[in-house]
Parts: C-alpha cells; sequence; structure tokens
C-alpha cells in the first residue's frame, strides 16, 4: 500500500519475496518503525544484539533507529513488512543504495534482485 495504490501516504507495506540469498543491506531508518510477518520460507534477522533466525509464522518488529538487516537463509522468503510513518530517511550501514532497489511483480509483490 502506497500513494499509488491507495491514496494513503501516512504508511508503506506490502508483500515482499527474497530469492534464496537475497538480503538487504545493513541499515536503519530514522522516524520509522516497522515489522516483518514471515509467511514462506526461512531466513535471519541481523542487529546490533545478534542474528535472529525467522520462519513462517515469525513476526520481527524493528524500532525506529534500530540497525537490521534480513537476510534469506535457507530458502526464499516470503514476507510481508509494515513501515510508518512513511515520512523516513534511510541510512545504509554496510552496502549500497542498489542493494535495496525492488521489483514489482505483477503489481503486488515487491522481489528484492
Amino acid at each position: 500500500m502506497n500513494k499509488e495504490l491507495a491514496d494513503v501516504d501516512d504508511l508503506l507495506c506490502g508483500i515482499m519475496r527474497y530469492k534464496h540469498g537475497a538480503a538487504s543491506p545493513y541499515h536503519f531508518h530514522e522516524n520509522c518503525e516497522h515489522f516483518y510477518f514471515i509467511m514462506t520460507g526461512h531466513g535471519e534477522v541481523e542487529t546490533p544484539e545478534g542474528v535472529t533466525p525467522v520462519g513462517p509464522g515469525t513476526m520481527v518488529f524493528i524500532p525506529a533507529e534500530e540497525k537490521h538487516r534480513l537476510r534469506a537463509s535457507k530458502d526464499a522468503l516470503f514476507y510481508f513488512e509494515f513501515q510508518a510513518p512513511n515520512r523516513f530517511k534511510t541510512t545504509i550501514l554496510d552496502g549500497t543504495e542498489d542493494d535495496l532497489r525492488w521489483e514489482r511483480v505483477d503489481g503486488r509483490v515487491w522481489v528484492q534482485s
């Protein structure tokens, strides 16, 4: 959901997919809390506290300004992500902005390439 799809600009959410081995760069968001709800697949979330395995049914909450990375470690990940408010700045700590590029597939699913 975004301004383009629902005429709402206060939040950003959608169904996302990571190919096996794909990962976000290590980063944080200013002024934005979000969560991941893993529907299928297995991966891991890296934070300053360590690495936590995630799988189907896992919900992960990321507070604003918390450093994190999501990785599809064992197979592809299919998950729902919600971010609010949708007025945030992302700071990449390990990687580049190209590592956060997504492709929209069928107008509904975003794929990390």
